[in-house]
């Protein structure tokens, strides 16, 4: 079974009302350019990170050769560029670096499977749900119970520790996301089952090397109890991080009822935040903080979402579509504030 990543996008001819409210907009979009490949820009993004990571790496070396217990402060950097690396391999999975889908696997299976112990497979499959139905109770996995519930039905129904952790999930939100980027790996691992042989092979390999050179790596460069907090305190930071990007993006949006019939337009935007960006803020969330127009056009290259942003917000104003922006700091009250609800029956 080889893994299809799909781009989601739909064609001027949508079903329903879809065509009427999206396809002016993918006109204007597709002829501004805006949906072009930038190969250009990745590659440098490519090559800068990966020499950004290999200098915190050179700097582990250094400073851990030492004994100095501040070698525990790389892991800030660490972190920051394994995100970055996340990011890529999320934009290969769209197919917005190279135009052959064999080039954007080899991408994502680079900057997942083997930078970051994270299955491109497991990740596409996941992802591509989401961005079919986002914010679907049953179709949506982002929405589905986990650690996490998103509504009060999901709530009332929890039992036992499950039950404190939803009474109070608002709170032990962000701490809980440092456990993210463990999380990540064990689930990438458990889903090697599903995938058929030879996939299995090629995903497993690399996901086992990723393992056996970070943990060698780190005992060649520190003792071993600095090397277990460094990588303890590295993926903590490196959770921590992928879920402040992604946390803004949806909790708190609507949430369609069992049998809603959205066009793609409505679909995307009303379920959709973004926040208000600069080229701090874009770096750090990777782009994503322009969720609508990501969602809109997931194949679209990431550098291109700011400028596609002026256009999305004027074409939902003319078709009467809530356009949802925020800043960075409203976003995250608003997701709490939304988990706060869902748990207070239990309350």
């Amino acid at each position: 079974m080889a893994i299809v990543l799909t781009t989601l996008e739909p064609t001027e001819r949508a079903p329903g009302g879809e065509a009427s409210e999206f396809a002016p907009l993918l006109r204007t979009v597709r002829e501004a350019g805006l949906l072009r490949r930038r190969r250009g820009h990745y590659a440098v993004s490519i090559a800068v990170n990966l020499l950004a990571m290999a200098a915190v790496w050179t700097a582990v070396a250094v400073v851990g050769g030492t004994g100095s217990w501040w070698v525990l402060a790389l892991a800030l950097p660490a972190a920051v560029f394994s995100s970055r690396s996340g990011f890529t391999g999320h934009d290969a999975g769209h197919q917005q670096i190279a135009a052959d889908r064999r080039a954007n696997r080899l991408i994502a299976l680079f900057h997942g499977n083997l930078l970051l112990g994270m299955g491109a497979a497991w990740w596409s499959d996941k992802h591509n749900r989401h961005h079919a139905n986002p914010n679907h109770i049953g179709k949506d996995p982002d929405v589905e119970v986990g650690a996490l519930v998103w509504t009060r039905a999901q709530a009332v129904e929890r039992q036992g520790f499950a039950r404190f952790l939803t009474k109070h999930q608002a709170r032990l939100f962000f701490p809980m996301l440092l456990l993210e980027g463990l999380a990540l790996k064990v689930a990438s691992f458990q889903d090697l089952r599903r995938l058929d042989r030879r996939e299995r092979f090629v995903e497993g390999s690399l996901l086992v090397a990723h393992l056996a050179g970070y943990t060698a790596l780190l005992l060649t460069l520190l003792p071993w109890p600095q090397a277990v907090a460094f990588a303890a305190l590295h993926h903590a930071l490196f959770g921590l991080h992928l879920g402040c990007a992604f946390a803004p993006n949806h909790k708190g949006m609507e949430m369609p009822e069992p049998g809603a019939r959205w066009g793609h337009l409505r679909r995307q935007v009303l379920t959709s935040r973004n926040v208000r960006g600069n080229p701090v803020l874009d770096f750090l969330l990777g782009g994503l903080n322009y969720q609508i127009e990501h969602h809109l056009f997931p194949s679209m290259p990431r550098p291109h979402l700011r400028l596609a942003r002026p256009l999305v917000r004027a074409h939902c104003e003319r078709v009467g579509v809530r356009y949802t922006e925020t800043g960075l700091l409203d976003s995250y009250a608003q997701a709490l504030g939304h988990m706060h609800s869902v748990g207070e029956p239990l309350r």
